[in-house]
């Protein structure tokens, strides 16, 4: 999402010289919750916001506003000296539910399965866990990494690993594999025939500054969303 974000502020900024943008990269969560500290004017999360997130359970209130800007894919990722191209949701739930531990068993080669996971308040895993995983725990023996761009590093250095990441973080070195016959792109993504997929929100707070509600407003223009179509998504709704 961060290269995401940094061409849509560029773009704004080019347009509007006197805004400057200073960027934390960090999951959805602590976006979220830096948003709520007030230490973020706007945060750029991969899921939809929650119950008690948007509105106070009890008064009421809205507590956060948001805009979305874009449908994205989670993609699943390997090596690209791995033969498998192809999974169903149910073989990659069984991969990273640790029912399936070896390449072997899905026609690949002889070797251990390595997963890798996203960290507790990323919107990725959370979303994957939902759509993906549904009532089961991935396995503890999982490595845990702290962003995309760790996990696209991690998968582009080891044969045997899987693991997924926003469509946008891939590259020749970790391609993405059919899920249910269908490899993730803008269209099936758009088409709804990927069965992985988010949207992408920029959240605020209701009263923020009239720049952020520009901002927000600017990312769903015609101008921004050939940005996010240039960079890995589909539009928003």
């Amino acid at each position: 999402m961060q290269p995401l974000m940094r061409e849509l502020a560029q773009a704004y900024s080019e347009r509007r010289a006197h805004v400057s943008f200073d960027f934390s990269a960090v999951g959805s969560g602590a976006g979220l919750q830096e948003l709520r500290r007030g230490s973020a004017d706007v945060a750029l999360v991969s899921r939809r916001l929650q119950p008690g997130e948007e509105f106070d359970a009890q008064s009421g209130e809205r507590l956060l506003a948001y805009s979305e800007i874009a449908l994205d894919a989670i993609a699943v990722a390997v090596h690209a000296s791995n033969p498998v191209g192809s999974l169903t949701l149910y073989q990659l739930r069984d991969i990273f539910e640790g029912r399936i531990t070896n390449w072997q068993q899905l026609g690949g080669p002889d070797q251990d399965i390595h997963v890798i996971s996203r960290e507790d308040g990323s919107g990725t895993r959370a979303v994957f866990e939902e759509l993906v995983m549904r009532d089961r725990r991935v396995t503890p023996t999982a490595v845990v990494m702290p962003s995309s761009d760790a996990v696209l590093g991690q998968v582009a250095q080891e044969s045997a690993a899987i693991a997924y990441l926003s469509l946008g973080y891939l590259s020749a070195e970790a391609p993405v594999l059919a899920i249910d016959g269908i490899t993730p792109s803008r269209e099936t993504v758009a088409d709804g025939t990927y069965p992985i997929a988010r949207p992408l929100i920029l959240v605020h707070q209701p009263n923020a500054m009239s720049e952020v509600a520009a901002f927000a407003q600017f990312a769903r223009s015609p101008a921004g969303q050939a940005i996010v179509m240039h960079t890995f998504a589909s539009p928003g709704g």
